[in-house]
């Protein structure tokens, strides 16, 4: 007696399921290969900026709920953030808050459907870095 023939089954538009195993298809490249384009630098930076203004915001609020509390604990607060390392944090603060709205307007100005092509968007993405330090720069040239 034969067998009976059991009826193959079938997937997605007829073909058979997907027996699993190893994965073929190509992998992303890896770190030490892969050249950062400024698109994605730029967004990271925004990204990070974005975190490094909310930092700020945090330290100087501490300092004004202190200065609201009592004398001895805005001692401590006004200590933390007039010293170097208030200095350095809100001079960062500084250049984040330049750099994320020149990426904001970098942004707008994609959203209008101009400068997509990717030479342009390195120059706007250089423009934004370079233009957000000469402001921190001219900016504490001023308050000090």
């Amino acid at each position: 007696m034969a067998e009976a023939k059991q009826p193959q089954a079938t997937g997605v538009a007829g073909r058979a399921p997907r027996v699993p195993g190893p994965i073929e298809r190509p992998l992303s490249p890896h770190l030490q290969i892969y050249r950062p384009q400024m698109t994605s630098v730029s967004s990271i930076l925004t990204r990070i900026t974005g975190n490094g203004v909310i930092v700020a915001v945090v330290l100087a609020v501490w300092w004004l709920l202190a200065a609201a509390t009592s004398d001895s604990y805005f001692a401590v607060a006004d200590a933390v953030v007039t010293s170097w390392f208030g200095d350095i944090v809100f001079t960062a603060a500084l250049w984040a808050i330049w750099y994320h709205f020149l990426a904001g307007l970098r942004h707008l100005y994609f959203n209008s459907g101009h400068g997509l092509a990717v030479p342009v968007a390195e120059r706007l993405g250089w423009a934004c870095i370079i233009g957000s330090v000469i402001l921190t720069v001219i900016t504490v040239l001023l308050v000090q």
